[in-house]
């Protein structure tokens, strides 16, 4: 399939209900259906209509999903429908999005996400508005992008009030920048959707930024569809010789069993089947510029592309105060799974990229990046794709967990 360079963009009226297109639940139809009852989302386009994307900027600027198929194709992204007509969560509202855009750190001495003082523990955790429930603003739109912003006032663990401004700018790639961007020939029998978030964080204030103070980093979580056989590909560079613990995170929720992780010296393999909770994350000394999952299942190889800085300082995101502030990770991945309750928000799966610590003097800005393609089709094909942006075969991905 060829993608067009003729892109254009849409709002629609809201449908009556999510059932009034007869659209199956799983396709790209029903969700652009739902999503039109809660929010006149904007729909880039690409490929004479077929590859879509959806987005919100009611909804903090998430891209909520998109197909390579119309409205009749499979929807990539996790949309957590539940979560629209019940009450406000205390902690996080968890509306799902293939693509949204937080603010780190998470947890540790910098963080966002706790008050001064309080026990890092779930029933003190919350999700600052401004990138949770607040609406944010549509500063420009063409055919092919939009670009949001929102202006925010945010108080760190450190008690160090922060003033800053997000602008954040989606835009759908054609034919010819996916190939440009990835360096890869799109086969005939395989079909495509990418888009391009520019993500821009500004300070606003009149102090700076300093490991004295704290500041935020920008965090992207792309949260997708698992099936039982997806599998998580997070290549590294090569740790020959180098103890894994100082390559990998791999406790943040407690260690992830051994079953559900292989590595060897430069590539990790992590089941996302949405039924074991666990996160991991790569040092930005190993950091490569991408991450990416296979669907056997539904044949879709997703990929995400960003710009990891292995000389910069990331900022710890995990709930203690006891490591260094700036030991993170530069990627992660992240499977659902039940809670000790049995509870279970999902299930999905998460691939994530995170920016540098933001040492920012007043009007300074820092810029991340991160691309994400779908791509379906021939299974050989797609191989050709995965050993070029992944350097893995879909032959070692769908028989590690065997």
């Amino acid at each position: 399939m060829t993608l067009s360079s003729c892109s254009t963009s849409e709002k629609k009226e809201p449908a009556e209900n999510a059932d009034s297109a007869n659209y199956e639940q799983g396709t790209f139809g029903y969700d652009l259906n739902f999503l039109q009852q809660h929010d006149s989302v904007i729909i880039l386009k690409s490929n004479n209509g077929n590859a879509q994307v959806i987005v919100s900027p009611k909804y903090q600027a998430k891209v909520f999903t998109s197909t390579v198929d119309g409205e009749s194709g499979f929807s990539f992204g996790w949309v957590n429908y539940k979560a629209f007509s019940g009450p406000e969560d205390a902690h996080m509202n968890a509306y799902g999005g293939e693509n949204r855009l937080w603010l780190g750190p998470e947890g540790g001495r910098f963080s966002l996400f706790f008050k001064p003082g309080d026990s890092m523990v779930f029933d003190h955790w919350k999700t600052p508005a401004a990138f949770d429930t607040e609406v944010w603003k549509v500063t420009a739109q063409t055919d092919n992008s939009v670009t949001m912003q929102k202006d925010m006032q945010l108080t760190n663990y450190h008690n160090t009030p922060l003033q800053l401004s997000v602008t954040r700018s989606v835009a759908i790639l054609n034919n010819d920048e996916i190939q440009s961007n990835t360096g890869i020939t799109l086969d005939a029998g395989v079909k495509a959707v990418a888009y391009e978030t520019t993500n821009t964080l500004i300070n606003t204030g009149k102090d700076a930024w300093t490991e004295a103070t704290g500041m935020p980093c920008i965090w992207i979580l792309d949260m997708m569809k698992n099936t039982p056989s997806t599998v998580i590909v997070v290549p590294y560079k090569n740790a020959k010789g180098a103890n894994f613990e100082d390559v990998a995170t791999t406790n943040y929720f407690g260690e992830i069993p051994p079953d559900r992780l292989k590595h060897d010296d430069d590539k990790l393999f992590f089941k996302a089947d949405g039924k074991s909770r666990g996160k991991l994350g790569i040092k930005p000394k190993y950091a490569k510029p991408a991450i990416g999952s296979y669907d056997p299942e539904n044949k879709v190889l997703t990929i995400a592309t960003f710009e990891p800085d292995a000389s910069a300082k990331y900022l710890n995101q995990e709930w203690n105060t006891i490591k260094p502030p700036f030991s993170g990770d530069a990627v992660n991945a992240y499977n659902d799974g039940p809670l000790a309750d049995g509870s279970q928000m999902g299930p999905f799966y998460e691939i994530e990229s995170v920016s540098p610590a933001a040492f920012l003097q007043p009007s300074q800005s820092l810029v991340h990046k991160q691309s994400v393609y779908h791509f379906t089709g021939d299974q050989k094909a797609l191989d050709a794709i995965s050993q070029q942006l992944l350097g893995v075969s879909l032959n070692e991905v769908t028989s590690t967990f065997k």
